[in-house]
């Protein structure tokens, strides 16, 4: 029952292959049905087993934070897949096989790595998780831009993984061992070579989560690459580097955490600035949603910094709030995109008038990422800035809360193209394929269910996070 999840995805990969190979020529909507039925088979299951444990002497652990985690990742996934089966592209038919094995794999990598607690595991599983990313940044190989993004983030990712690894040759040399006790043991003893080593490992997960200064790859991908992969993209993989840091710097070095405190508090700080600061010139929405993601990131390594289990539960918390409102907005841009041909803010103007149910759902996702009360995202920021200041970390709290209201100033921007732009002449109602509608209806509910109701989840967090300290 511990490897229930796992070894369920691997059969929907066996299965999802099948029909891939002998459903015929034209089957894209068979492999994707199938892959999304699986998916929600999948989530259900992981809602309703709750077995705890160790595996393979501790180096595989089923905890509240791995199953936190895991359902995160199906249910990120899912809203992903769905989103995704309104699209003609990015997989033609003759690809969608290659296209959902490729999400599933990446998937299997991240359930993996929510248990993972030996470094040689949990290097695998990071890089099971990352290697079908860098594919799927160019799977529409017949557009420049997406090839040019995916050869970009598969060189600043691979320098990435050589950081990383490095930093992990390091904690194997200081401790002889690759076990994460061994590893709390020698940190608590302050040994130098562990401090270098979670330096160069804490470099490398700054790839995965796209902090500042290492977000290079993340705007050009994100425009570039097809959009239901990239709502994807933003929220799960980043999910995952948190699950890493907190595997690492608060259950692996234990007592000699709130060393990491300094790095953690600066490297949020100048994300939050450097996002919120370049995303005021953007004119299209999806770079604008890439800059916005970075300073987000900003705000969930303020979360880290605090060290302090009501820090760590705010950003799981946290998460659960940007899937929702990050994966909507995308998913908005997306219908706008193939309607209009164009992920301009531009082609938002008179939304309004002409989807009044999709700019509705708009101006929702974008209040919640702004942190305006009283939708999750809110919350989120709040109890965010929360745990930093019972932390004593008044300058990022004024930070972080300065930041928010020029956040609101871009938020703003697209919500006025909304409702105040009038249309262009030649614009025509935007019509909502089912699938989109679905995934857009969901995350509209579960933001503004979230927002006036976060106590259960904001339970679920805490208990997720408790144990770690």
């Amino acid at each position: 029952m511990l490897l229930a999840l796992e070894l369920g995805l691997g059969g929907l990969i066996v299965v999802v292959l099948a029909v891939g190979l002998f459903a015929g020529p034209d089957r894209r909507r068979e492999v994707g049905v199938v892959a999304a039925v699986g998916l929600l088979g999948l989530l259900a299951l992981a809602l309703v087993i709750d077995a705890r444990g160790p595996l393979a002497a501790g180096a595989f652990q089923v905890d509240g934070l791995a199953v936190f985690f895991k359902r995160l990742f199906l249910g990120a996934t899912l809203l992903g897949v769905v989103g995704g089966l309104a699209r003609p592209g990015p997989a033609p038919e003759r690809r969608s096989l290659e296209y959902h094995v490729l999400i599933l794999l990446s998937l299997l990598g991240m359930l993996i790595l929510a248990s993972a607690r030996e470094l040689v595991l949990l290097f695998v599983a990071f890089e099971l998780m990352s290697i079908p990313l860098y594919v799927l940044a160019g799977f529409a190989k017949s557009e420049e831009r997406a090839v040019e993004a995916a050869l970009k983030f598969f060189l600043v990712g691979s320098l990435s993984t050589a950081v990383f690894a490095y930093g992990l040759s390091f904690l194997y040399g200081a401790t002889g061992t690759t076990a994460l006790p061994a590893l709390a043991r020698a940190a608590d003893r302050g040994h130098p070579l562990v401090v270098l080593g979670l330096l160069l490992v804490f470099a490398g997960i700054g790839f995965k989560v796209a902090a500042f200064p290492f977000h290079m790859w993340v705007p050009d991908t994100y425009e570039a690459a097809t959009t239901p992969f990239v709502a994807w993209l933003s929220v799960a993989p980043k999910a995952a580097g948190f699950a890493a840091i907190f595997r690492i710097f608060v259950e692996g070095v234990a007592g000699g955490g709130a060393a990491w405190t300094p790095v953690a508090g600066f490297l949020g700080g100048v994300t939050i600035v450097a996002g919120n600061l370049l995303a005021l010139s953007q004119t299209d929405a999806k770079r604008l949603l890439a800059y916005s993601g970075i300073a987000h990131i900003g705000y969930l390594l303020v979360g880290v910094a605090a060290m302090t289990p009501f820090g760590v539960g705010t950003v799981l918390f946290y998460l659960v709030a940007y899937v929702f409102s990050n994966m909507g907005a995308f998913m908005v841009v997306e219908t706008v995109q193939l309607s209009e041909g164009t992920t301009a803010i531009q082609g938002l103007r008179g939304l309004a008038q002409r989807s009044p149910v999709l700019a509705l759902a708009m101006l929702v996702f974008l209040l919640s990422l702004g942190g305006i009360p009283f939708v999750v995202g809110f919350w989120a920021k709040l109890y965010v800035l929360w745990a930093a200041a019972q932390a004593g970390l008044y300058g990022l709290v004024l930070l972080g809360a300065v930041l928010t209201v020029v956040a609101l100033f871009y938020y703003l921007a697209v919500a006025r193209a909304l409702y105040i732009d009038a249309p262009a002449a030649t614009a025509a109602p935007v019509p909502v394929p089912p699938a989109l509608l679905l995934v857009i209806l969901v995350s509209a509910v579960a933001v503004l269910a979230l927002g006036l109701y976060p106590g259960p989840l904001v339970d679920a967090a805490f208990r997720a996070a408790t144990p770690l300290f």
